[in-house]
This record gives C-alpha cells, sequence and structure tokens, in this order.
C-alpha cells in the first residue's frame, strides 16, 4: 500500500533558494549591460579622443584643456564646486517638484474643462516658444538677485513636458473604462486616483525624464543673468578668466546633475510601471500578471 506523505507547511512556504536567486540577479546585470554598453563605449571613445587631441597639441590648452587638467581641477578645488553645485542642485530640484505639481494639476484641470483647455493650452505654447534666456532678466529685476528668479527660469523650463505628458496621459483613458466607473458609484476623486492617474504614470514619467535635464538648464541660465553662486556663475567667471579647465569642470558636473535625476526618475518608473511596455530590454518577454 502506497502512503502519500502531505507537503508539510515549510515545504510549501519555504523562500527560494539563493542558488535560484543569483540567476535571477545575473540576469538583471546583463540587462542592464546590454542596454548601457553602447554608450558607455561612446563615452569611452570620446574621452580616449579628448585625451588624445590635447596630448598631440593640436588644439592650445586654452581652448581645450586636456582630461587631466579638467579632473584634476575638479579634484583640487571640489570644496569650491560642492558649494556651488549645491546651489545649483537645490534650485534645479525646487523647480522641478513646483513644475510637476503645477504642471500636473494643470493637465487634471485642462482634462476636466474642455473650455479651460481651449483658453489656457494656447497660451502655454505660446509661453513656452518664448526663449527663456529672454525673458530671464526681467524675472530679476522683478524677483531681485535671490534664489527666486533661478527657481523661476528652472520652472518654466521644466513645466511645458510636464503639462504635455500630463495632458496626454490623462486623455487616454478608455473612456469606457471611465464610465464603467461612474455607473459603479466611483467619484471623481476616487476615479482619478484608481483609474486616471495610474493610467498616466507611463507618459507623465517619459515628460518628468525630459523635464528633470530642463530643469537643470534653467536653474543655470538664471544664474547667468543674474547670480553670485551656482554652477551658472562658476562657468560665468571660468570664462572671464579663460579658464577653460573649471569650465569644463562646471559643465562636467552639470551634467552629472541632470543625468542622476534622470536616472532617479527611471527607479521610480522601474518601481512604479513595471508592467509597462516600455520597462521590457530587447528580447525579455512580456509580463504577465498572476492570477
Amino acid at each position: 500500500m502506497t502512503h502519500v506523505v502531505p507537503a508539510t507547511k515549510s515545504s510549501r512556504t519555504s523562500p527560494p533558494s539563493p542558488a535560484r536567486r543569483a540567476p535571477a540577479s545575473r540576469s538583471r546585470v546583463r540587462q542592464i549591460w546590454r542596454s548601457s554598453w553602447r554608450a558607455l563605449v561612446v563615452v569611452a571613445v570620446t574621452v580616449v579622443a579628448w585625451w588624445l587631441v590635447t596630448a598631440r597639441g593640436w588644439v592650445q590648452p586654452y581652448i581645450l584643456p586636456s582630461p587631466g587638467d579638467t579632473f584634476g581641477n575638479l579634484v583640487e578645488f571640489s570644496p569650491y564646486f560642492l558649494q556651488h553645485t549645491w546651489i545649483t542642485t537645490y534650485e534645479t530640484i525646487l523647480g522641478f517638484v513646483i513644475a510637476v505639481v503645477l504642471g500636473e494639476l494643470i493637465a487634471v484641470l485642462m482634462v476636466r474643462s474642455r473650455n479651460l483647455q481651449m483658453t489656457v493650452y494656447p497660451i502655454i505654447l505660446v509661453a513656452q516658444v518664448i526663449p527663456k534666456i529672454a525673458i530671464a532678466p526681467l524675472f530679476v529685476v522683478w524677483l531681485g538677485f535671490g534664489m527666486s528668479p533661478k527657481v523661476t527660469v528652472a520652472v518654466l523650463m521644466a513645466f511645458f513636458p510636464i503639462v504635455i505628458s500630463g495632458l496626454a496621459g490623462l486623455k487616454s483613458v478608455d473612456p469606457e473604462i471611465l464610465d464603467l466607473a461612474k455607473t459603479m458609484g466611483a467619484g471623481p476623486f476616487k476615479t482619478f486616483r484608481k483609474i486616471q492617474f495610474p493610467a498616466s504614470l507611463p507618459q507623465l514619467l517619459s515628460g518628468m525624464k525630459v523635464a528633470a535635464t530642463l530643469a537643470v538648464t534653467g536653474a543655470v541660465v538664471g544664474e547667468f543673468v543674474g547670480g553670485n553662486e551656482g554652477l551658472g556663475y562658476v562657468i560665468l567667471r571660468a570664462n572671464g578668466n579663460m579658464d577653460t579647465a573649471t569650465l569644463f569642470g562646471a559643465l562636467i558636473v552639470m551634467s552629472a546633475i541632470g543625468i542622476l535625476l534622470f536616472a532617479v526618475i527611471q527607479i521610480a518608473e522601474h518601481l512604479l510601471i513595471p508592467w509597462h511596455a516600455s520597462r521590457r530590454v530587447d528580447g525579455d518577454s512580456p509580463v504577465v500578471p498572476r492570477s
């Protein structure tokens, strides 16, 4: 007679072994490598070409400093760079957050009111067409030489992508789903929280990645026209002194700020919408939710 041994509770709920988790982590590393190795190669080739041009003496150092001089300058004057980097980073993040809140709020209002959309949308478009470098001096006159004009320019630079992506995401929701939610008794706020906002996240996060890089530009533009601190001020001062090593170092730090903000939003995108097709790497199978 054959006896069937029932599965114990520990056998049914035992966590996966480290041997099973290891292939998953290696697979994730391979995915990251497949998606980034081309960019790393381009960066490496650019740095080598930069070093070769300066080492051969094909250009004068005051026109193009060597990589060694640039990074050596960053290390030698690191307290100076850190002080001004913190100011620009703070202005960038503050302007970006304000732009996200205002942009999404206006996008929601425009989705709910057709008349408001037809009134506000052309005004936003015209405001976006105006070069921010041309109106930045006005903010210095109106708001003074403090942090306010820099944050305002950063908000204006980051605002347009947020509004456009937020509006597109909210309008992409299937009307039949909204009608179904209404018939089931869901109010406007609950419908927005449970259906509209989650469905708009892919487009909104894409716009936020664009807005994050533009916010850095906006903060630096504000520092150009009326600032005595920040990376924009460092660039202006280095340009006046023909100190191209410091100028290139400030540009590298600016790029690092934009890349870091972009990476943070990329991580948020991975955590918030892992189910979306944009999160798949070529060759991956689509994510099928478990029943």
